[in-house]
């Protein structure tokens, strides 16, 4: 860094300065310098001296006798050679920035000008340590990053949160908490109330609903400022549209307070005389439970029964969330039945449980059809708990025990090494079995619920004489896998 060169002292300040003896010119220029150096005209260092305490750990007094250039770094040397090209009889030189090798850490900051008080004598050098001020800028620098940086976090949020709003399919509105007027609207509550979204911004809340409910959305709103709380409200919607649950959250952001109002459409909202409502009016208090999803898998509605068998107390708190996460024993058996839903269309009769959230478990038969031609494609499954049944009576072609108690009987007839022989004959052939159950005869679907592969699950079936097995089924020696 190079800067203009110092100014020349006035008249009165060079006639003072000629009253200073050499030992008191030395003293102040010391004291008024972090560092200054005495230079000979062969640019060898004769003479060094620090003013400032923090410079003395780096050991200048052994700069005496060294060249100069050879105290700085590669790229400060071309400043050097210049500051000493310039120094001339009478004049100070231009400030000059260079780098010294630290033996403490970061290179050492220091600002340089030289004058030379007599032609073809030494070169009084003085020097100001720049490492506050390059500590300053390093930390402007690393302020000015991290403020990019949240910068670009928030507009990433902002980003965001704008998308989910615009393509959200529930209807949501936000206004003012003082002045109740509209500051958003997405598109799913411009269908809804049936205006654009530019005629329901500014609006007053209550101006969208029917004047019957401008008192109740009031008290709402009035509930919401002063406890920060309200109860859900039913209310009728302006021009017609039937009603809805207006459900209303308070937050604060950028200064100010806002609403967020939530708008569930009821049945009676649905355009167009329709059974529809009727329908679901029936669905809602079936007996069975009821569940329609998404391709995947998430679930869009639910009757009460099913909130009954996963222990759960409202609608919202399975919406969105995937029914994989209550149904079936274990991850495969889920998976058995969405992928024969995917392969055939419906599934009926399919055994499996639902794991309610308290740890209830409960023996459940589904019947399941996808609709992908739907207006908007989606899965319905009906689940109906079955009562506990006394374990079947397996027939098999080998004479394996059945039972606990056949196996009891045959102690003492038997060796303990048969015995355990054919415990272990009859354990297999129980669990090959019931996978099967469960997987509806998908072969390999039952052989990754085991653990085996399809070849060992074959050869199994063949050895307990399990199931058909025709020709196209991969043939192998005697069982390797047990």
């Amino acid at each position: 860094m190079a800067s203009h060169p110092p100014q020349r002292p006035s008249p009165a300040l060079q006639q003072a300065a000629g009253l200073l003896d050499s030992e008191a010119a030395g003293l102040l220029l010391a004291a008024t310098s972090d560092i200054s150096l005495i230079v000979g005209d062969d640019g060898v260092i004769q003479e060094t001296a620090s003013g400032a305490l923090d410079l003395e750990s780096e050991d200048f007094a052994s700069w005496r006798g060294r060249l100069w250039v050879d105290t700085v770094t590669v790229e400060s040397r071309p400043k050097i050679d210049a500051l000493l090209r310039d120094a001339a009889a009478g004049t100070m030189t231009r400030w000059r920035q260079v780098n010294h090798p630290s033996r403490n850490g970061p290179d050492v900051p220091i600002r340089y000008a030289g004058l030379r008080p007599r032609q073809g004598g030494p070169i009084i050098v003085v020097g100001q340590d720049l490492r506050t001020l390059a500590g300053l800028q390093r930390r402007l620098a690393d302020t000015q990053q991290a403020l990019e940086r949240d910068y670009d976090r928030l507009r990433s949020a902002e980003t965001r949160y704008k998308l989910l709003f615009q393509l959200s399919g529930e209807p949501v509105l936000v206004a003012d908490a003082g002045t109740r007027r509209v500051t958003e609207a997405n598109p799913a509550a411009a269908r809804l109330l049936g205006r654009p979204q530019k005629r329901i911004l500014g609006q007053d809340a209550a101006d969208l609903f029917e004047a019957s409910a401008t008192r109740d959305i009031a008290v709402l709103f009035a509930g919401l400022r002063i406890s920060g709380q309200a109860a859900d409200l039913v209310a009728r919607l302006g021009g017609g549209r039937g009603e809805a649950r207006l459900s209303a959250s308070l937050f604060r952001g950028e200064g100010s307070t806002s609403i967020l109002l939530r708008l569930s459409p009821l049945a009676s909202a649905q355009a167009g005389p329709s059974t529809d409502g009727g329908a679901l009016d029936v669905i809602r208090r079936m007996p069975e439970a009821f569940v329609v999803t998404d391709p995947g898998r998430h679930i869009l509605t639910a009757n009460t029964a099913f909130l009954d068998l996963v222990q759960l107390a409202t609608e919202e708190q399975v919406r969105g969330q995937t029914l994989d996460r209550w149904l079936g024993r274990e991850e495969t058996e889920a998976l058995a039945l969405f992928a024969t839903l995917r392969e055939h269309g419906s599934v009926r009769h399919f055994s499996t449980v639902m794991r309610g959230a308290y740890g209830s478990v409960e023996e459940v038969e589904v019947a399941a059809v996808s609709a992908p031609a739907a207006e908007q494609p989606c899965l319905g499954f009906t689940i109906r708990a079955t009562p506990r049944r006394a374990a079947p009576v397996h027939t098999a072609g080998h004479d394996l025990p059945r039972s606990v108690e056949q196996m009891t009987e045959l102690v003492g007839r038997v060796s303990m090494k048969a015995l355990v022989r054919e415990t272990t004959d009859l354990i297999e052939k129980l669990c090959i079995e019931a996978a099967l159950r469960i997987t509806r005869d998908n072969r390999a679907s039952a052989a990754e619920m085991l653990g085996l592969s399809r070849q060992g699950l074959y050869a199994k079936m063949r050895r307990y004489g399990i199931g058909d097995l025709d020709a196209g089924d991969v043939e192998l020696g005697p069982d390797r896998e047990q």
